[in-house]
C-alpha cells in the first residue's frame, strides 16, 4: 500500500456513483450482426449528443416490478432489478418493448400503441396481460464512470435480441435518430468524425465485433451470470490530449499509482530527456534506447528524496547524457547503484555513474554467471544477500523518513537476476523479470526456465506477503494488482510450454525450426528468431521434467 505522503496529488474524493442499466438490442442482417443506437439530446446533462444504447437510471419501479417478470435460474436480485430497468428505458426512449403475453408470444407494435410511454410502465404492462422478459436479458459488461467525472455512473451493459415486428421510434425528447448499424461501422464513423461515441461505447463496439451474431452474443452471456468484463476507465494525458484506457492496456496500472483517485495529471508520452516522477520518492528515467528487444528504452529508477539520498536502479547502457541526467536528478546524492542483471541495457552505466558522484557509492548486484555472454560481463562492489535491506533514512520538518529495499534472487531471465521490494510502499522493481507489454525472453544457457518459472512463485509469495500491489518492470509502463499479473504470465509460459509439448509429440523427428512453427503460430514470424530462444529455454525444462522424452 503506497504511503500517502508519497502520492504526487492530493487525496479526492470521486463524484458519487449512480445506478442505471443500458442494453444493446441486437439483431442479424444480411450484412451481419447490427445493434441498435440513437443519438442523445444536443442538451443532455450527459454525453450531449453522443450516440449510445438505450437506457438510464434506475428507480424503485424497477425492482417493485420483480414479480411481473419472468426470471432465469441464477439470476440475481440485481441483475433482475437492472434489466427491468433496461427493458423499461428502451420502452420509454424507443417504444420498444421485452414483454410476452400469457400464450408466449411477444409483443407487437399493436400491443405498443396501447401504452403510454409517459405513465408507469410496468403495472401498463400487467394490466393488458404483458409480462416483462427479464430473462431474456443479459449481462454482457460492467462499467463504472471514470473517476475524473463530475457525473458518474454505475452500469450494466446488457444484451437481448430485438423482438420481431417491433419498430423504434425515438421518443424526441431524449433520443433521437434511431440506427441499426455494425459495430465495424460505427467505429470507423466515429474514427471519420462522423458519429460521436463515448469511450465505454466505443470499448463495447470493439468488443462485439468479435461475434458472429445474435445467437453467439447471448450464449457467450448466458454461460455465466457474471459480466464478460468490468471496467472503471482511468485518464491520463498523450501529445497534449486526454486518452482513457481500461485496465488490460499498458498505461492502467501506471494512472492507477501515480493518480489513484482519477485527476487527469499524468503524462504517458514516453521520453528520455527529464524523470518522470511516479511517486515523491520514486523517479523514472527511460534511456534513449528503444527497439525491438527493449520497447520504449530501459527504465532507469531512483528512490528516495532529498532528506534521504537516493538508490539508482539499473543505470542502463554508458550513455553519457543519461548518465548525467540521472545524477542530476538525483541532485548528485545516489547512495547505491544497484543492477537487476547483467545485460548490456542494465548494466554498462553503474561505474560511470558512480564516477561522476563526489562520494563514489557501491555497485550493487550479482556477478554475471560462466553462462553469460562476453557483453554481459559484471563484477558488482556488493554482493546482496537473498532478502538483504537496503535502507535509506534522513529526517524532514515532518519526522524520521525511511525506504527501504529489500533484494530477492530471481534467476531465470539471466543467472544473475535480482528484483527489488520498495517495502514501506509495496512496489516491486522487476527488472526484465516482468514486463509491460510483453513477454521477457529466457535466453539459454545463462536463461533458464525452470529457474525463472520457480522464481515468478517466489515473487507471488513476495507479492503476498508484503502486500506488493504494484510492479515497475525495466521496460514499459508500471503494472498494477502484481499478483494477478504475475499469475498470468505463469500461465502464459505454461500454456506455451504446452503447445511445444503438443508439436513435439506430434513431430518427434522434428527439428527446432519445426517445433518453433507449429508452437508459435499466433507470433509473427519476423519475430520468431527472438522466440526461438525461448523455445530452446522450454525444450530444455520439457526434457528436465520428462525423463521419457527423448526428443531430439
Amino acid at each position: 500500500m503506497v504511503r500517502p505522503s508519497q502520492l504526487l496529488h492530493p487525496p479526492r474524493t470521486p463524484a458519487p456513483l449512480r445506478p442505471a442499466a443500458t442494453v444493446l438490442l441486437l439483431r442479424d442482417s444480411p450484412l451481419g450482426l447490427e445493434v441498435l443506437m440513437t443519438r442523445r439530446s444536443d442538451t443532455a446533462s450527459f454525453a450531449p449528443s453522443a450516440y449510445v444504447f438505450p437506457g438510464g437510471g434506475i428507480d424503485a419501479q424497477d425492482s417493485a416490478a420483480h414479480g411481473q417478470s419472468t426470471r432465469r435460474v441464477g439470476q440475481s436480485d440485481l441483475h433482475l432489478t437492472q434489466a427491468i430497468a433496461a427493458i423499461r428505458e428502451s420502452f420509454e426512449e424507443l417504444g420498444i418493448l421485452l414483454a410476452r403475453h400469457a400464450d408466449g408470444r411477444m409483443a407487437d407494435d399493436s400491443d405498443i400503441a396501447q401504452l403510454n410511454r409517459s405513465a408507469p410502465f410496468a403495472a401498463q404492462c400487467a394490466a393488458h396481460g404483458l409480462t416483462l422478459a427479464a430473462s431474456e436479458v443479459f449481462v454482457l459488461a460492467h462499467w463504472i464512470t471514470d473517476r475524473d467525472l463530475s457525473r458518474r455512473f454505475d452500469v450494466p451493459f446488457l444484451v437481448a435480441r430485438m423482438p420481431d415486428h417491433q419498430e423504434p421510434v425515438a421518443d424526441e425528447t431524449e433520443q433521437f435518430e434511431p440506427i441499426w448499424v455494425r459495430a465495424a461501422d460505427a467505429l470507423a464513423r466515429h474514427k471519420a468524425g462522423q458519429f460521436f461515441m463515448i469511450f465505454p461505447t466505443i470499448r463495447t463496439l470493439e468488443r462485439l465485433q468479435a461475434f458472429a451474431d445474435v445467437d453467439a452474443v447471448l450464449s457467450a452471456c448466458a454461460a455465466t451470470e457474471e459480466p464478460l468484463w468490468t471496467s472503471c476507465p482511468r485518464t491520463g494525458l498523450l501529445a497534449g490530449q486526454e486518452a482513457r484506457y481500461t485496465e488490460h492496456e499498458p498505461p492502467y496500472g501506471e494512472l492507477a499509482l501515480v493518480c489513484p483517485d482519477g485527476q487527469v495529471a499524468h503524462t504517458l508520452d514516453w521520453q528520455s530527456a527529464q524523470p518522470v516522477f511516479l511517486l515523491k520518492n520514486v523517479q523514472r528515467l527511460s534511456a534513449p534506447n528503444p527497439g525491438v528487444m527493449t520497447g520504449p528504452g530501459t527504465n532507469s529508477y531512483l528512490v528516495g528524496d532529498p532528506h534521504t539520498g537516493y538508490i539508482a536502479i539499473d543505470p542502463g547502457p554508458a550513455d553519457g547524457d543519461h548518465l548525467q541526467r540521472l545524477w542530476r536528478a538525483a541532485g548528485g546524492d545516489i547512495r547505491a547503484i544497484v543492477c537487476t542483471h547483467s545485460h548490456p541495457d542494465h548494466s554498462p552505466g553503474a561505474l560511470p555513474l558512480q564516477a561522476l558522484c563526489s562520494n563514489p557509492p557501491p555497485i550493487w548486484g550479482l556477478p554475471s554467471a560462466p553462462t553469460a555472454r562476453q557483453h554481459s560481463y559484471f563484477v558488482p562492489d556488493r554482493i546482496p544477500a537473498h532478502q538483504e535491506l537496503l535502507t535509506l533514512q534522513g529526517h524532514s520538518t515532518e519526522g524520521e523518513v525511511r525506504h527501504t529495499l529489500q533484494v530477492l534472487h530471481t534467476p531465470g531471465h539471466a543467472a544473475n537476476h535480482l528484483c527489488l521490494m520498495l517495502l514501506e510502499d509495496g512496489l516491486l522493481f522487476s527488472g526484465d523479470h516482468i514486463l509491460n507489454g510483453s513477454t521477457t525472453v529466457i535466453d539459454p544457457p545463462d536463461g533458464n526456465m525452470a529457474d525463472y518459472l520457480d522464481s515468478l512463485d517466489a515473487l507471488s509469495a513476495a507479492c503476498a506477503t508484503h502486500n506488493l500491489n504494484f510492479i515497475l518492470p525495466a521496460h514499459g509502463y508500471v503494472l498494477e494488482n502484481a499478483t494477478a499479473a504475475i499469475a498470468q504470465l505463469k500461465a502464459h509460459r505454461l500454456k506455451r510450454e504446452a503447445k511445444i509439448i503438443a508439436a513435439m509429440r506430434a513431430q518427434p523427428e522434428g527439428t527446432l525450426d519445426h517445433w518453433l512453427q507449429a508452437a508459435y503460430d499466433d507470433v509473427p514470424p519476423r519475430l520468431w528468431p527472438v522466440a526461438m530462444r525461448s523455445l530452446l529455454a522450454h525444450v530444455d525444462r520439457i526434457r528436465a521434467t520428462e525423463p521419457g522424452n527423448t526428443t531430439k
